[in-house]
């Protein structure tokens, strides 16, 4: 049973897959947190909760029954603000008196079978009955009357736990919220290190590794999306610990606007992980009997250091995270013209195209961005959703019929979330771009960002859209988000609720993305933000896939698929061939079949030779499909620990089939080079299909293969295919 409640010790145990994570009713009511970690069959753990106390500086209730006990000290389960506890707040409400003293009791508790949907938001979900339990816990402030569920769901199949909560203003006067953060947890020792991925456009999710230290670090966003510059994923791993041993800790949000995530070591050498919505430019206003819910957060333990972190985050995101048709369904390999063309082209230029790609051998064509409007550049019409009649002569319908002639299927590109200075929409709807009485708007990309909170918006957008993917024969749609949020304000919001507006805006774009979702179930939805700058699971909820970065140079790629690869499974990175020429095709190719292969180039600029190896490419791709999107990832050689070459290997479920490549992205001197695979069965042999030489299982991962005589050269790469033979 993967949640039990022991009535006597008043002791909440979640067990997922080899992990257990316990809560303790404290006799004042607190919610104390116990452990979490490795699994264990037993919960008396009723002495855990005690933490050295400071005196006076350790403040506490005049009345308490236990007198060495001190919020200051406890392990919490949720976190208040102006009480005794004085580390970080994980919720804070200013209630009607002007103070924001907030302090969460225990009242009453529900564990039922299954998951509950989050109102508006994006959350994971029970794929087959039986696949999870949740456990709800009502507390309440006494004082103010404000309540918190506090609700965790815990998986039968994974380490994994999802937690988020719900505020209710239980009293007679308005109430506001000044944070509402999804996970609060206290963790019994800070001898961790944290992991966390930052970057940039074109650079996106470069790990980064650094021991915990006194006072508060962390990661957050501001820019009204997840971003390229932080991710919404942090983990602990123990120090000392590595890619294949130690004690990992992952924390993952389900949300694309601004988030936060902050760890405080405190005096006692203990350390408080929060994460959610970034308190900063954030209020909900509550009236009587008004509800909030915040997004989802989830939790994955490993004993088998980072690796087995990660593998465990693939597996519940693909299964119980990315949904629809495209979940299991094969994704068809696509070209998209963007590298080829941008903007300057006819339905000429695209057919010729789109003719290539059917000869190839390719099942998808996907026309960018360019195709409406006046846009010959990105200086105007997004927002003008109408079909540019001087590109296609016929119409857009017309196109579309001879690439489906060709055997092709048809992707488009639309950027819902913009608006352009210079366009129709924008000089008759000025109000509905974002921006703040009084003050300039900002541009990025010389383009406006339009107001999601508003229905009239979604509206508009969801009708132009649903004429041009309703009336066509449109099988992908490439949804892309192309700069960040500035002056934050929404001409329908009064000036009390201007606080809500980055939640709201989120919320409407989920709504939309959902009504498109629901309107064309059978469409495959690729996500976009200038690559990789909206790279999180809530946007995986609608798309079962996100372009992983606009960079698509293979020796850059490697090292932002390897970063992405800590969280986020292979089937949700979309990687394609470019026309770069610091590598091989081979190397492209090895690069890019890490995700959702396709192709970004002019074919008129492709040699002879390399039209070959695209046709290889192309059987390879199909070949590997199952064991890349089903199989376990295995980092062998990472480039935070090898700036020279790194490798890495996908093993398929029962282990009868493992795929290892291997890259040099700088030459070195020669040395010998033994490659130990990981993943395998050590009693299996398997059959290497470079020469027909057979191994075990346990020969390959502890003694390896030796790639003496690989030529050692910048952008070398090769892969090593295994069969299981018995």
């Amino acid at each position: 049973m993967p949640i039990a409640f022991d009535e006597r010790r008043k002791i909440f145990k979640l067990d997922a897959a080899g992990s257990s994570y316990l809560i303790g009713i404290h006799e004042d009511r607190y919610l104390a947190h116990l452990y979490y970690g490795a699994y264990i069959p037993d919960d008396n753990l009723t002495d855990f909760a005690r933490r050295r106390e400071y005196a006076s500086f350790s403040a506490s209730d005049p009345d308490r029954k236990d007198p060495s006990f001190s919020p200051d000290t406890c392990p919490f389960e949720i976190g208040g603000s102006g009480t005794a506890d004085m580390r970080i707040a994980s919720v804070a409400i200013r209630n009607a008196d002007g103070n924001d003293v907030t302090d969460f009791r225990y009242v009453s508790h529900r564990i039922f079978d299954g998951k509950p949907a989050l109102p508006g938001l994006p959350s994971l979900y029970e794929e087959t009955p039986g696949d999870c339990r949740t456990l709800e816990i009502l507390t309440r402030d006494d004082t103010t009357h404000a309540e918190c569920v506090l609700r965790y769901t815990a998986y039968e199949k994974y380490p994994a736990i999802t937690r988020s909560l719900t505020l209710k203003n239980g009293s007679g006067k308005t109430m506001e919220i000044e944070r509402a953060m999804s996970l609060c947890l206290d963790m019994n020792s800070a001898d961790f290190d944290l992991v966390t991925l930052y970057g940039r456009h074109n650079q996106e999710r470069n790990f980064t590794r650094r021991p915990l230290s006194h006072g508060l670090q962390g990661i957050a966003s501001r820019r009204g999306s997840s971003s390229h510059q932080q991710n919404p994923f942090l983990a602990l791993i123990s120090r000392g610990g590595g890619e294949d041993h130690g004690e990992a800790y992952g924390f993952n949000l389900v949300y694309s606007a601004n988030f936060l995530g902050e760890i405080e070591v405190d005096y006692n050498e203990s350390a408080r992980v929060i994460l959610g919505i970034n308190p900063d430019d954030f209020g909900w206003r509550l009236a009587p009997g008004e509800e909030f819910t915040a997004p989802e957060a989830v939790m994955v333990f490993s004993a088998e250091g980072l690796g087995g972190m990660s593998r465990a985050f693939h597996r519940l995101y693909n299964h119980n995270l990315i949904r629809g048709a495209w979940k299991t369904k094969k994704r068809p390999l696509l070209v998209n013209n963007w590298e080829g063309t941008g903007m300057r082209f006819d339905d000429e230029k695209l057919y010729a195209i789109a003719k290539w790609a059917a000869e190839t051998g390719i099942e998808m064509f996907v026309m960018d961005d360019g195709w409406f409007g006046r846009r010959d550049d990105d200086t105007s019409s997004l927002g003008d959703w109408f079909v540019d009649e001087k590109k296609f002569r016929h119409g857009l319908g017309a196109f579309i019929d001879r690439v489906t002639a060709l055997g092709l299927k048809f992707g488009i590109w639309f950027e819902p979330e913009m608006i352009s200075p210079d366009s129709d929409l924008f000089r008759a709807h000025p109000d509905w771009a974002i921006g703040v009485p009084d003050r300039k708007r900002s541009e990025g990309r010389q383009q406006y960002v339009l107001d999601m909170t508003r229905k009239d918006v979604r509206d508009y957008i969801f009708e132009r859209m649903k004429d041009i993917l309703g009336n066509n024969d449109v099988s992908y749609l490439k949804w892309d988000f192309n700069r960040n949020v500035t002056e934050p304000g929404s001409a329908l919001l009064p000036p009390e609720k201007q606080k809500e507006f980055y939640h709201r805006y989120i919320l409407g774009t989920y709504e939309l993305m959902g009504r498109i979702v629901d309107a064309f179930p059978g469409l495959l939805v690729e996500n976009c933000s200038g690559g990789g700058g909206r790279y999180d699971p809530g946007m995986l909820a609608f798309s079962p896939q996100i372009w992983c970065s606009d960079n698509t140079d293979a020796l850059s790629r490697v090292d932002i698929q390897f970063g992405s690869s800590l969280c986020y499974p292979a089937s949700v990175q979309g990687a394609h061939v470019s026309a770069s020429r610091r590598s091989s095709y081979e190397t492209k190719r090895n690069v890019a079949m890490w995700g959702s292969f396709g192709y970004e180039l002019d074919p008129e600029k492709i040699r002879e030779e390399d039209r070959a190896a695209i046709r290889e490419q192309i059987a390879d791709y199909h070949k590997y499909y199952d064991l890349i999107h089903r199989g376990d990832l295995y980092r062998l050689i990472c480039p935070w620990d090898d700036p020279y070459k790194c490798a890495w290997e996908f093993v398929s479920e029962d282990k009868t089939e493992a795929l290892a490549t291997v890259l040099v992205k700088f030459r070195t001197e020669g040395r010998n080079f033994f490659l130990r695979l990981k993943g395998l069965d050590p009693d299996k042999t398997y059959v290497f299909e470079e020469n027909g030489e057979e191994y075990s299982g346990a020969l390959l991962m502890n003694a390896g293969i030796n790639l003496f005589g690989m030529p050692n050269e910048d952008g070398y790469s090769k892969t090593l295919h295994f069969t299981a033979s018995r």
